[in-house]
């Protein structure tokens, strides 16, 4: 039994695993084997040896550095850095030095073999545990500081074979009329300024870090709308003197769709009216210029959902149950995308429009009768 990765099931039921030894005078691949009681440690065993390949001894210590995958990492992240958002480039460097880093690092950029790729995707899927998405944003990643290195280097590297793991669609979570109705109830009782965020929510499609880093002056009672320009993350911090390790940042939000303005509804209104700070700059989830950070707040929604005894809702729920509720009320799907902050409409099509077997049979009725029988 064979897979990509070279690593058999033998007859014996010991696992055994190729890996590249060097090249002989020829510059042919030579190959070496080794085993192991599971696939796990087969694998290891293997991707060990081939990091012990000797170096080139016609290069220089310093040749050799600059000619391995980590340099062009380091250099890529360099030259990115002004371009890319805050959380961008803490999402990037967090995938090098996680995952990219520790298999290809150490490697020159022509070493670098498909079948190579071959074991680094099934390392991410099988042994990391990862997503198919995770995995396909990885070597996205990959991919683009590997195009940008052989343009550096001005060496002609070899054309790599990635396959990308399929994507499964997931099945999208909305509440029912009856859990939304016994939420809004729940939320109308005594309602302070984390509960009206989670209504907003629920009433407009904003995402979590949107509610978070809304202020008040972004709600105006005068065009009675909702302007959206930020959004609160917490990325991976950039000062290794950081204890948490983390830090929560407000920026730009997600795409340039993701600036909108969203008509305030009347009950939206009335309670912007109650609540609203004289501080204009303040949060409105807090009240004060200290933001909510995104985890508090689901965690209070996770509380609030405990409460109403409804399973299985994470904060994005509130965002479909909005989208869905919009398509039943007859929305255009232009508008609805552009409410939403979507970067095109196709995502809200193949999102939120599933038109059922009855809409099927009424548009195929309207068709013209050509063959009379």
């Amino acid at each position: 039994m064979a897979n990509r990765e070279n690593v058999f099931l033998r007859k014996d039921g010991r696992f055994e695993a190729r890996y590249r030894k060097g090249r002989d005078n020829n510059g042919k691949l030579i190959y070496g084997y080794c085993y192991g009681k599971t696939y796990e440690e087969a694998w290891e065993k293997a991707r060990w040896l081939q990091l012990q390949e000797p170096p080139d001894t016609s290069m220089s210590l310093e040749e050799r550095r600059e000619s391995t995958f980590a340099h062009y990492c380091n250099s890529w992240l360099i030259s990115n850095r002004r371009r890319l958002k805050e959380s961008s480039n803490a999402k990037y460097l967090a995938d090098i030095k996680n995952h990219i880093l520790p298999f290809f690092g150490k490697r020159f950029l022509w070493e670098i073999t498909s079948e190579e790729m071959d074991m680094f995707i099934q390392l991410l899927l099988y042994e990391k545990k990862l997503s198919p998405k995770t995995v396909r944003n990885i070597l996205a990643l990959f991919h683009s500081i590997y195009v940008y290195a052989g343009r550096r280097s001005g060496r002609k590297l070899p054309e790599l074979e990635i396959i990308y793991p399929k994507q499964q669609k997931k099945s999208i979570r909305i509440l029912d009329e009856g859990e939304e109705q016994r939420l809004m109830m729940f939320l109308a009782r005594e309602m302070d300024l984390c509960k009206f965020g989670v209504y907003l929510a629920l009433r407009t499609g904003i995402r979590i870090g949107e509610v978070c880093a809304l202020r008040w002056m972004d709600i105006s009672l005068e065009t009675h709308t909702i302007s959206i320009s930020q959004t609160a993350q917490r990325i991976q911090s950039p000062d290794p003197g950081n204890k948490s390790k983390t830090q929560v940042v407000i920026g730009a939000p997600k795409t340039e769709s993701s600036y909108r303005i969203i008509p305030l509804m009347p009950d939206l209104a009335a309670l912007y009216a109650r609540f609203a700070s004289r501080d204009a700059s303040a949060f409105v989830l807090t009240g004060t210029r200290q933001c909510m950070e995104p985890r508090k707040l689901q965690r209070r929604l996770k509380d609030y959902m405990t409460q109403c005894q409804i399973s299985s809702v994470h904060f994005h729920t509130l965002r479909h149950t909005f989208a869905t509720r919009c398509i039943e009320a007859g929305f255009d799907v232009k508008t609805l995308s552009e409410i939403l902050g979507h970067s095109n409409i196709s995502v809200t099509l193949n999102q939120y429009v599933h038109p059922n077997l009855e809409q099927k049979r009424e548009n195929m009725s309207r068709l013209k009768t050509v063959i009379h029988v």
